[in-house]
């Protein structure tokens, strides 16, 4: 997997900073305060700092932004770049702050001098966060750059290192995400995609993996369906973190179609491409997983993901089929490309029998109809139980995540009516999203708490954000982690 930058904490003495070579980032504040190095890189550039934080330009510029010095004099550092960050930054900001300093960098190498920045630890997740490349298909030599270490220059290195050690296990997990998230399928396959999940057991993860025998005898039947026109195996994913104590893990349940043509309800060829993210649910429950094991989470948690191909066959599955659930309930299949539902009822429902959890939280790209909606700025957010929803946005809020809850309701219900089946999979092009949840919430037992996370316009973009370039995101990774460190661990 794309590995995170390298990110070293220590000090720094004064004498030293006109020595630093590539780039060197300092920090003040909006009204121009300058920190101990801050103020001996300004008497080493004859002044310029100050004469910028004094000036109109540094009056309009942003809270986390940055201004960009080039061949700074006194220094043998190629660019120095200054930071407008208050001292008492909060959270949001300070990982703003980060991501600019990221931009800045690129593949040099950068030492950061934050003093005793009381947000220097989220700063580097910030960094962390934005320092990310996907090149392993590119062959240019830019591509193929290794990407220096950035030195973070701090009063107490050893405190602030402590700090950041469970952020960086969280970065570990979103780079995880978004790497699945943006293999292309013939890379990622099923089999390929276990294979990596199956890898983590070396972090302590205990790792199940179900075959097309164990499903078919487990009764996965709306699964089994939408793969059976692939020659692509369909697998189901067990991940096991036992960080609590005895009780009932929490369940996470993710989509995983590694390619969607739409099936005979083939999609138009325009577009088509972008299908290989179709599996960012089932990405962004194996990054949580990563990341909880990395930080050794004390909670416990289950993530399942149904791994499948959903490909146009002689064997393929028709419109106006008829299958059974694992449930027992019977679904008329109407459109084909309506499949990621299908995928995720069997597994939701083995989730529920197989460990009894105390919440469920299902992700799925699965409609276009959600950014309609939404765009790509939130997920939509469905759930049956008001506690776990409200945690589960206070989460996403506070990881700048965007959220946004969808109302659900039995009167939606008549639309998912079939004449000849206990449902259909599509209840048409109204209120599709929210039709797509209510068909969901059907398999999911009155008891269980419960949130569907329709991620399909946030979980890869076709402009970057403020922590990713443009592709996948990995968003979701750090909501949840959130949300069991807030919840679920003691």
């Amino acid at each position: 997997m794309t590995s995170p930058l390298e990110i070293r904490f220590q000090s720094v003495e004064l004498d030293d900073i006109a020595l630093l070579e590539g780039r060197v980032t300092i920090l003040a504040t909006p009204e121009g305060s300058l920190d101990t190095l801050a103020r001996r890189v300004n008497r080493l550039t004859k002044g310029a700092v100050k004469r910028l934080v004094e000036s109109d330009a540094w009056e309009g510029m942003k809270d986390g932004s940055g201004h960009v010095l080039s061949m700074p004099v006194g220094m043998a550092a190629d660019a120095l770049q200054v930071i407008r960050l208050p001292k008492r930054a909060d959270i949001k900001l300070a990982r703003k702050a980060g991501a600019a300093i990221a931009k800045f960098k690129g593949h040099d190498a950068l030492t950061l001098l934050a003093a005793g920045h009381g947000r220097a630890a989220e700063i580097s997740y910030g960094l962390a966060l934005r320092a990310y490349s996907f090149s392993v298909h590119k062959t240019d030599e830019d591509s193929q750059k290794v990407m220096k270490p950035a030195v973070i220059a701090v009063n107490d290195p050893e405190a602030i290192a402590a700090q950041a050690a469970p952020l960086a296990a969280i970065t570990e997990g979103v780079f995880f995400t978004r790497d699945l998230t943006n293999e292309p399928a013939n890379v990622l396959t099923t089999e390929d995609f276990a294979a990596r999940l199956a890898a983590m057991q070396d972090l302590g993860l205990d790792v199940t993996i179900l075959d097309e025998p164990e499903l078919e005898k487990l009764g996965m039947r709306t699964l089994l369906g939408v793969g059976q026109g692939s020659r692509s195996p369909t697998k189901v994913v067990v991940m096991k973190w036992n960080g609590g104590g005895k009780e009932a893990p929490f369940a996470l349940v993710g989509k995983g179609v590694v390619f969607d043509t739409g099936g005979i309800s083939l999609k138009p060829a325009g577009g088509m491409e972008d299908m290989t993210m179709d599996m960012g649910g089932a990405g962004v429950v194996s990054g949580v997983m990563r990341a909880l094991a990395l930080r050794k989470a004390k909670a416990n948690v289950v993530g399942l993901v149904g791994l499948v191909e959903n490909m146009p066959d002689g064997n393929a599955q028709r419109p106006g089929d008829v299958v059974v659930s694992m449930k027992g309930d019977t679904v008329e299949v109407i459109n084909t490309d309506a499949e990621g539902r299908l995928v995720l009822a069997d597994v939701m429902w083995y989730a529920q029998e197989e460990f009894k959890p105390t919440g469920m939280i299902n992700l799925a790209t699965l409609t276009g109809a959600i950014i309609i909606g939404l765009g790509h700025h939130n997920a939509g957010v469905f759930s049956n139980n008001d506690d776990l929803c409200d945690a589960f946005l206070k989460a996403a809020d506070a990881e700048d995540e965007g959220a946004w809850r969808m109302p659900m309701g039995p009167k939606y219900d008549k639309q998912l009516e079939s004449r000849v089946a206990d449902m259909a999979n599509v209840g048409g092009r109204a209120a599709g999203s929210i039709t797509a949840a209510q068909f969901l919430q059907r398999f999911v037992k009155e008891e269980t708490p419960w949130i569907h996370l329709d991620i399909a316009g946030v979980a890869s973009v076709k402009s970057e954000t403020d922590f990713a370039p443009k592709g996948a995101t990995g968003w979701g990774v750090r909501a949840l982690d959130r949300l069991i460190r807030d919840k679920y661990e003691g």
